[in-house]
């Protein structure tokens, strides 16, 4: 448990072991699974809950503070596991409680608990809970990141709760900025948060911030990483966000071809998609092996792009690893109806490209036709038809 200010409690958990976060989110510095006590002249709330892995540590922590049963109400930010999955045994512990969360969440929470006795109050944008000299003030914030995501403000205290907003999966022993030994690492785990969870919610992160503009406060308690200081680290994280979220003015429009070749054919085909599209005058059209860039690297170009062509040979019936890579990490959300195409050299069958444009084709994307599928090594005729489909992938935007 620490003391945040005078009747604000933060007794989360601390988790500095984890490395993997929702499967496939790298956590280099672990996290941190923030809730929070307020207690007020005559009720007490618990803002946000904990993972179920660590109740045994959240429920210790809340007891150093209050009995679990002098909780009178629960706020629910929002309703991901890692913040609720300790609430259906907790709620064993607390009795009878009322629990204030959004429509959408409201709708969570019970699939969470598997519970549909619960005493659930949904909030509106301006709601209030009186305390008793505190009073939390609910903030609609959908889609950062979740449908049901909420802030909650305490106006007297100057501080807003924000859930997942301006967080980040970073540990360390005191939650307060003013207290963290490596804010270089944390600069680093900051950015790999955003990229991870709020770059698909750009329109809604710039929302979330103009409504927290709105608002009186000096400090920001997420549900993972350090709590947020004005003077310290709270001023750097919303300018990171308001630099992240905002479109970036591009000269021209970006049209990357991807692509692998096990013994050149594919990569011939792929440099003449490029410059194919490059024919048109008004795009760059980035040539980028897989083998030899970075993933991660290679997911910021994809999820940036104009439009995109990926190639790939046919081993085995299929795309070959490294092709589905890629592609895992296409911003489903954000990407929708971007136009694409896919292409590729083969020998006995030739199952790459239609696999690969039945996957774009489920996340919505805009794909060019059947694709180009060349057996062995392209024909100039073969050529000349992936110079064609580089410029009709140009000519789509």
């Amino acid at each position: 448990m620490q003391v945040i200010r005078p009747g604000i409690y933060a007794v989360g958990a601390l988790n500095p072991g984890m490395r993997v976060f929702d499967i496939v989110m790298a956590t280099e510095y672990g996290t941190s699974y923030n809730s929070y006590l307020v207690r007020g002249a005559q009720k007490t709330a618990l803002v946000d809950v904990c993972h179920n892995s660590f109740f045994e540590m959240y429920l210790q922590n809340i007891r150093e503070v209050c009995p679990p049963e002098a909780i009178d109400y629960i706020i629910l930010n929002h309703n991901e596991p890692d913040h609720t999955g300790a609430l259906a045994k907790l709620l064993e512990l607390v009795g009878r409680v009322t629990i204030f969360t959004s429509q959408a969440g409201a709708l969570y929470v019970r699939g969470i608990t598997n519970r549909d006795d619960l005493d659930i109050r949904t909030v509106k944008d301006g709601d209030t809970l009186d305390l008793g000299g505190k009073t939390l003030r609910f903030v609609s914030a959908p889609f950062l990141h979740w449908p049901d995501s909420i802030f909650t403000w305490l106006p007297e205290d100057r501080v807003v709760f924000t859930c997942d907003f301006l967080g980040a999966h970073y540990c360390e022993p005191y939650l307060l900025d003013v207290n963290m030994a490596y804010p270089e690492k944390y600069q680093k785990a900051f950015l790999g948060y955003y990229t991870a969870i709020f770059a698909p919610f750009r329109p809604h992160v710039q929302a979330g911030l103009k409504k927290l503009e709105a608002l009186d406060f000096d400090m920001v308690l997420p549900s993972h990483g350090p709590v947020l200081t004005k003077g310290c680290m709270l001023e750097y994280a919303m300018d990171r966000y308001r630099e992240w979220s905002t479109p970036k003015v591009r000269e021209k429009r970006l049209i990357p071809v991807f692509y692998t070749s096990a013994y050149g054919y594919t990569r011939m085909l792929a440099q003449s998609v490029a410059a194919g599209i490059l024919s048109r005058g008004d795009a760059d059209a980035p040539l980028l092996d897989l083998i030899d860039h970075d993933m991660g690297s290679l997911h910021g170009i994809l999820n940036q792009a104009d439009a995109f062509a990926v190639g790939s040979p046919t081993i085995n019936r299929d795309a070959v690893p490294p092709t589905w890579h890629l592609l895992a990490g296409v911003d489903a959300i954000g990407s929708a109806k971007v136009p694409c195409a896919a292409f590729g050299s083969y020998g006995w069958s030739g199952e790459a490209v239609p696999n690969i444009n039945a996957r774009l084709s489920s996340l919505r994307m805009k794909v060019l036709g059947e694709g180009l599928r060349v057996n062995f090594m392209p024909t100039r005729e073969d050529l000349d038809k992936a110079e064609a489909l580089g410029q009709s992938l140009a000519d789509s935007l």
